[in-house]
C-alpha cells in the first residue's frame, strides 16, 4: 500500500471526499514522517504539531458534513519563512528579528490557504531574507539535500523544497527572487513553478522588489495547479497584483503540447554546463518533441544579463541592511553584509542603466514569444554541491548568482517558469528542465509540464540519504 505521506493533495482530497482518510490521520502521518526525517535536512524552523492537529480535525467535521471548506481542506502544508503566518514568527532566518512580538496577520498566500482549509504544519527554513540560493542561517543552521545530506538542497525556498520531496507535506510556499523556487526544485527533484509577477497577491512587498514572485512546490504539476488556484486569489494589500482572472489551473493540464512551437537552447549562448545535466536536459526536450511539439534549437537573442540582475539584486540588498542600526547589521550574515556593501556602491546612474537593461530584456523575450510558444532550458549547470557553502569552489567563484545563470533572467522579465524533474546524474542527484512562457500564460507552462510528467513521473526519495561527516 502506499504511504500516506506519498499521497498527492489531489488524492488526499479525493480520499476525504469518498471517506476513504480522514485529516486528523493524515496529519498525524505527516507528523510522524517529519519527526523521522527532519532531523537528518533540517528543513523546518517550525513545527506546530497542537496547531496542526487541531485544524485537521477542524478540517474532518466539515468533511463528515460533506462541507468543505475550500479546494485544499485537510491537506498538510507548509509556509517559507519569510512569508506572515498568523501565530507563528517569521524570522526571515535573521537574528535581527524579534520574536517576542505580536505575530497576528497572515499573507495573502497563507490566509487564502487557511480559508481554504489547508493544515498548517510550519515554517520551512530559509537563507536571511532570502539572500542567497543555498539555504543555511545563523538562526536554525544548514539545510541539507534529501538525495544527499552532504549537499544544499539549493535555495532559499530550500526547506520547502526538501519537505516536498520527502513527503513532509502535500503543499509548500515558496518565494523566488532569482531562481529561489526552481533551483531548490531542481537540486532536490521537485516540482516548482515561479508564476507572472503579480498572479499570486504579496504583501508586505519584498525587499527584492519586483523580482520576488510567490509561488508552489509540490511532487506534482496538478497539485501545483490546484493550490496555484487557491493562492492566486485577490487581495487588496497587493497593488502591484495582476487583477484576478477565475480560472482553474487544473482545467485543460492535460491538453499536451501536441501543436505547439518550442525553442530549445542548451545555454542561452553563453552558460558552460555539466555534461550530464545537459544530456538530460536534451533528452527531455526530445520528449516534447515526441509528444508532437515542434522543437527547435536556438537561443534567444540577449547577451548575459548577470550584471542588470546584481544591480537590482545587491542594491536592494544594499537598502535593506542600511536600514538597521550596526548593532543589528553585525548579527547579520557575513556574505548579506557583503553583497549590501556592493549594493550600496551602486550609483544612481548605474542603477537607471540596470533598469533599462531590464526593460531592452523584457522586450526581447516578449518577441521572442511571438514566435516561440514557449522556452526549454536546464533549470541549473550543475547538480547539487556541497552544503554549508554559497558557491560551488569559493577559491574561484565570488558569489551566489555565478551559478545561477539560467533563473534570474526570467525575474527580470517576470516570465511564468516552472522546474520539473528530468532525471539523475550518475551519482544520484537531480537535474532540471525549465520551461519559460510568455508573461500571464502561466496555464501554458503547466500544461507542457504535466505533459513530460505524464511520460517521465517524478520520482521521490524514500528516506533522506544520510551522509556520515
Amino acid at each position: 500500500m502506499t504511504d500516506i505521506t506519498e499521497l498527492t493533495a489531489t488524492e488526499l482530497v479525493r480520499s476525504y471526499r469518498r471517506k476513504d482518510l480522514s485529516p486528523v490521520d493524515v496529519t498525524k502521518a505527516v507528523l510522524t514522517r517529519i519527526d523521522s526525517c527532519n532531523d537528518a535536512v533540517n528543513a523546518f524552523c517550525v513545527i506546530d504539531d497542537n496547531r496542526a492537529l487541531a485544524d485537521a480535525a477542524q478540517s474532518e467535521s466539515r468533511w463528515a458534513k460533506g462541507e468543505p471548506c475550500g479546494l485544499v481542506d485537510g491537506v498538510p502544508t507548509t509556509i517559507k519563512d519569510v512569508v506572515l503566518t498568523k501565530g507563528w514568527p517569521t524570522l526571515r532566518g535573521s537574528r535581527t528579528t524579534n520574536p517576542d512580538q505580536p505575530w497576528d496577520v497572515d499573507a495573502p498566500c497563507t490566509a487564502r490557504l487557511r480559508e481554504s482549509g489547508a493544515v498548517l504544519l510550519g515554517k520551512t527554513t530559509t537563507p536571511e531574507f532570502g539572500w542567497k540560493g543555498v539555504t543555511d542561517n545563523l538562526v536554525s543552521g544548514i539545510t541539507r539535500n534529501p538525495w544527499n545530506t552532504d549537499r544544499t538542497p539549493g535555495g532559499s525556498s530550500g526547506g520547502a523544497a526538501t519537505a516536498a520531496a520527502l513527503g513532509m507535506g502535500a503543499l509548500h510556499i515558496g518565494t523566488d527572487g532569482g531562481g529561489s523556487i526552481r533551483i531548490p526544485s531542481a537540486f532536490t527533484g521537485v516540482f516548482g513553478h515561479k508564476p507572472s509577477f503579480g498572479r499570486v497577491p504579496a504583501w508586505p512587498g519584498s525587499a527584492f522588489g519586483t523580482l520576488s514572485h510567490v509561488g508552489p512546490l509540490t511532487r506534482t504539476v496538478t497539485d501545483a495547479a490546484l493550490m496555484l488556484n487557491v493562492i492566486s486569489k485577490p487581495d487588496a494589500r497587493d497593488w502591484t497584483a495582476l487583477p484576478y482572472i477565475k480560472r482553474d489551473y487544473c482545467v485543460g493540464l492535460d491538453d499536451g503540447v501536441a501543436g505547439l512551437r518550442i525553442a530549445y537552447s542548451p545555454s542561452l549562448g553563453y552558460i558552460d554546463v555539466d555534461p550530464e545535466i545537459a544530456a538530460l536536459v536534451e533528452a527531455a526536450a526530445t520528449v516534447m518533441r515526441d509528444l508532437g511539439a515542434t522543437v527547435e534549437e536556438i537561443d534567444p537573442d540577449f547577451d548575459d544579463p548577470a550584471e542588470t540582475f546584481r544591480q537590482h539584486w545587491f542594491g536592494a540588498a544594499g537598502k535593506l541592511v542600511e536600514s538597521f542600526t550596526p548593532e543589528e547589521q553585525a548579527l547579520l550574515d557575513p556574505g548579506l553584509r557583503e553583497v549590501a556593501a556592493m549594493g550600496s556602491a551602486i550609483t544612481f546612474g548605474e542603477f537607471m542603466d540596470a533598469m533599462e537593461a531590464r526593460n531592452q530584456l523584457g522586450e526581447t523575450m516578449s518577441r521572442f514569444h511571438e514566435t516561440y510558444d514557449l522556452l526549454l532550458t536546464p533549470t541549473m549547470p550543475i547538480p547539487a554541491f556541497k552544503a554549508g557553502q554559497e558557491v560551488p569552489d569559493p577559491n574561484k567563484q565570488p558569489r551566489w548568482t555565478v551559478w545561477t545563470p539560467f533563473t534570474f533572467p526570467f525575474n527580470l522579465t517576470q516570465q511564468p517558469v516552472s522546474s520539473a524533474p528530468c532525471g539523475f546524474t550518475s551519482d544520484g542527484m537531480p537535474a532540471g528542465l525549465q520551461i519559460i512562457g510568455p508573461k500571464h500564460a502561466d496555464a501554458l507552462v503547466l500544461r507542457a509540464a504535466r505533459a513530460y510528467e505524464s511520460v517521465c513521473p517524478f520520482r521521490m526519495p524514500a528516506q533522506p540519504n544520510v551522509q556520515h561527516r
